[in-house]
């Protein structure tokens, strides 16, 4: 799996590219600016772009409005952005607008290697990858009534780690659940969504966007 890393901070650069090298990745390049990261996406072609949200020459959101570039021009390129605090709107609209291949992780909330290489991995597979702190305030903004409303606590419990890109086996280990009963709570969300009849996959990315426009 290829990667390019942009972090304008060379030591958290370095250090992500040596992780990741040591994990079996190819890191195809690493820079420190939006620009850069712009040609080395075109130039190396990706299976992930890594991007920080603040980077020169502003320190705001060069880094978020490159990830939104790259997905709308490389769609086949996975982005995984790291950020320092949550920035609510801008993780909902990237996730909203495709949230195939999409992953958004605090940098300082990042407190396991294997978990953080997992993600990278998860989000270069096509699937998603978001932190739960993000998941959380974007839950606290949901409107009293909703299409959740339904949900009994267990099943927006499942629903969050679904958010979070977890697989069924994965909340079953975070919930000390069966295989069963986590399917079972994940079938009836989809019934309790209203939806229609599809490959999983797809359903739990259809289950996680009403969760997170909700």
């Amino acid at each position: 799996m290829r990667v390019v890393i942009a972090e304008d901070s060379v030591l958290l650069r370095e250090g992500i590219a040596r992780v990741l090298t040591e994990e079996g990745f190819e890191v195809a390049a690493q820079v420190g600016d939006a620009d850069e990261l712009q040609r080395a996406v075109k130039r190396t072609k990706p299976d992930v772009a890594i991007v920080d949200v603040r980077m020169p020459p502003t320190q705001t959101d060069e880094g978020a409005r490159a990830a939104e570039e790259i997905r709308a021009q490389h769609p086949d390129v996975g982005v995984l952005v790291l950020s320092q605090i949550v920035e609510a709107r801008r993780a909902l609209k990237l996730f909203s607008e495709r949230p195939e291949g999409f992953g958004y992780l605090l940098k300082d909330r990042v407190l396991q290697i294997d978990e953080f290489v997992e993600s990278v991995r998860r989000v270069g597979r096509g699937g998603t990858a978001i932190d739960p702190e993000v998941v959380a305030q974007l839950v606290g903004r949901r409107a009293a009534e909703g299409p959740l409303d339904e949900l009994t606590p267990r099943e927006r419990e499942v629903l969050g780690l679904m958010a979070e890109g977890r697989s069924n086996k994965a909340i079953c280990d975070k919930l000390f659940l069966s295989p069963k009963t986590v399917e079972t709570h994940v079938n009836s969300i989809f019934g309790k969504l209203n939806l229609p009849q599809a490959p999983d996959d797809h359903r739990r990315v259809l289950a996680v966007l009403t969760f997170l426009r909700a």
